[in-house]
C-alpha cells in the first residue's frame, strides 16, 4: 500500500506553507545576527575570552547558513534588522559590564527561548521541508550545547539571576514575534 506522507493541517487565518517557511527563515537570520551582535558586546567588554569567542563562532556559522537561504529563497530581512543591531550588541556589552556569570546568564536566556522557537519551528514542517527541519534541528541542538556551557560557567550566579533571565526571554520572545512579521 502506498502511503503518501502526512501533511499538516492549515486552519483558517494559518499562513500559507511558503509564507510559513520564509518567515521561518526571516526570524531564524534575525535571531542568529542578534546572536552575533551580543557576542560581539560581550567581547568588546570581556576581551578575547575563549569560551564566548567559541560560542560566537558558532553562532556565525548559524548566520552565514541562514544568509545563504535569504538569498537562495529569495526572503527579505526583517525591517528591525537596525534595531537588531544595536540592540544585540548592547544586550550584549550590558551583561558583560555586570560580570562574566552575566554575560553566561544571557547566554542561557537566549538560548532557553531559542530552543522552545525552534522545537516549534521543526514541528511545524513537514516532509517536503526535511533540509530546513535537519537545519533548525541541528542548530537547536548546538544552542543547547551554549545553554549547558553558559550553567556550567556560572550564569546562575550572576546578580539578579531570575530576573535578568526572565527580561531577557521576554525580550527574546518579543523580537521572535516582531521579527517574524516585520
Amino acid at each position: 500500500m502506498n502511503e503518501t506522507p502526512k501533511r499538516r493541517r492549515y486552519l483558517p487565518g494559518d499562513p500559507e506553507p511558503e509564507s510559513l517557511r520564509q518567515r521561518m527563515i526571516r526570524v531564524d537570520h534575525a535571531g542568529e545576527y542578534g546572536a552575533k551582535r551580543i557576542y560581539e558586546g560581550q567581547l568588546a567588554v570581556l576581551g578575547g575570552d575563549a569560551q564566548v569567542r567559541a560560542m560566537a563562532a558558532q553562532e556565525a556559522k548559524h548566520l552565514e547558513t541562514f544568509d545563504r537561504l535569504m538569498v537562495e529563497e529569495r526572503v527579505r530581512p526583517t525591517l528591525l534588522s537596525p534595531l537588531w543591531h544595536a540592540a544585540g550588541y548592547a544586550l550584549g556589552a550590558a551583561t558583560a559590564m555586570l560580570g562574566r556569570e552575566a554575560a553566561m546568564a544571557c547566554t542561557v536566556a537566549i538560548e532557553e527561548t531559542i530552543d522552545a522557537h525552534y522545537r516549534r519551528q521543526a514541528e511545524a514542517l513537514g516532509p517536503e521541508d526535511a533540509a530546513l527541519k535537519e537545519t533548525i534541528e541541528r542548530f537547536r541542538a548546538e544552542e543547547l550545547e551554549h545553554r549547558d556551557i553558559g550553567l556550567a560557567e556560572g550564569a546562575e550566579r550572576a546578580p539578579a539571576y531570575p530576573l535578568l533571565t526572565a527580561a531577557i526571554k521576554g525580550g527574546s520572545r518579543l523580537a521572535i514575534w516582531l521579527s517574524e512579521r516585520i
